[in-house]
């Protein structure tokens, strides 16, 4: 969802949130859904002109790490940018991300999908 995705394809959040761990490690297409959070946008300073059903960027995925309190969860704030996220958390730790020049118009689903090149 945006601004989360531009956040993580410009290499500012270098830390996506989710409920569940993966093993997989490497590069993985950003995809921008076509919802926006409009309060993150404004509390994150981002405007809400951004890229939306269309795959954005790229990044890797190089690691995972759980969180486990609400203590650990804000000490990385700075790069997960997220608020009041259900614990317990994992952070897939990212980086080498990329925003791409034109994105690519494309429905998307929840976690990670194939895609046809």
């Amino acid at each position: 969802m945006q601004p989360y995705a531009q956040l993580v394809s410009s290499g500012r959040k270098r830390i996506e949130l989710w409920s569940w761990n993966t093993r997989y490690r490497g590069w993985f297409l950003v995809h921008a859904s076509k919802k926006l959070d409009s309060e993150a946008a404004d509390r994150l300073g981002i405007g809400e002109a951004l890229a939306r059903g269309a795959v954005i960027g790229k990044a890797r995925i190089y690691g995972v790490k759980r969180y486990n309190n609400r203590e650990e969860l804000a000490g990385d704030y700075a790069l997960h940018m997220a608020q009041n996220y259900k614990i317990p958390a994992y952070g897939f730790l990212l980086d080498g991300a990329e925003l791409f020049e034109k994105p690519r118009e494309m429905n998307g689903k929840l976690g990670f999908f194939d895609i046809d090149a």
